[in-house]
């Protein structure tokens, strides 16, 4: 049943609360796990085949990122990103994160850049490889690495917590249309621009790729119909 099929779960605690996170968080990228719709801790569980406590420090770490809030009584509902949402996070990290590609670019190493190559090529990799998860974990280990090279660690929190808020819901009909390869390329496009010092051509290459991304997140809150899974997750009892 997706991603919530049987799993080798580690029996630590700390380790299987955050395999469960990491096992949701896959669940509502494939839309899986529905948003809107209200999930119990109990039901998930046996969907995993383990106790409700790890299930239910897991979600409440999503909770903690936006991802679903609590329902008293009932469980945690998946949360729904809008038009306007979506909108405002894109400005903002337009607003960060494109003065700050130039600021790197003109203060960054040589070395410090070139050691975000292996992370660029991972996201082309996964994204040809339609491997969705391994795709967004990479595109985030890029881009929060990349600017960490600025020295501001709020700045990173900051963006971090836009990026969770603004993931991608319906990714996989996205990746069924061919239309992450683009996105993933225009890593490696901006990484070669920053490595030339071209800071100006480096925010444009930064812009778009943000449009980009932003016209992917209409396309799939748009188009996107969530894929039954083989059994369905239970949502609560109302």
């Amino acid at each position: 049943m997706g991603h919530l099929t049987q799993r080798n779960l580690n029996t630590t605690r700390e380790r299987l609360r955050d395999q469960v996170a990491h096992h949701l968080r896959a669940a509502l990228i494939s839309g899986e796990l529905r948003p809107g719709q209200v999930y119990s801790a109990p039901g998930l569980a046996e969907d995993f085949g383990i106790s409700a406590t790890p299930v239910r420090e897991a979600m409440l770490d999503l909770a903690r990122e936006g991802l679903v809030e609590p329902v008293r009584n009932k469980g945690f509902r998946v949360t729904e990103v809008n038009e306007r949402d979506l909108d405002q996070y894109t400005e903002i990290r337009t607003l960060i994160e494109v003065p700050m590609i130039g600021r790197i670019t003109r203060s960054a190493s040589r070395q410090d850049l070139e050691a975000l190559r292996p992370v660029a090529e991972e996201i082309v990799r996964a994204a040809r490889d339609h491997d969705l998860i391994g795709y967004l974990d990479a595109d985030r280990q890029f881009h929060l690495s990349l600017l960490a090279l600025a020295g501001n660690d709020r700045l990173v929190e900051t963006v971090g917590d836009l990026r969770k808020r603004s993931r991608l819901y319906g990714l996989t009909a996205l990746d069924e249309r061919d239309q992450l390869l683009p996105s993933a390329e225009e890593h490696l496009e901006l990484l070669n621009l920053m490595l030339a010092g071209d800071a100006e051509a480096a925010e444009h290459c930064m812009t778009r790729h943000l449009g980009h991304v932003r016209s992917l997140w209409a396309h799939s809150t748009q188009d996107h119909i969530p894929a039954q899974p083989s059994r369905p997750l239970r949502p609560a009892t109302r």
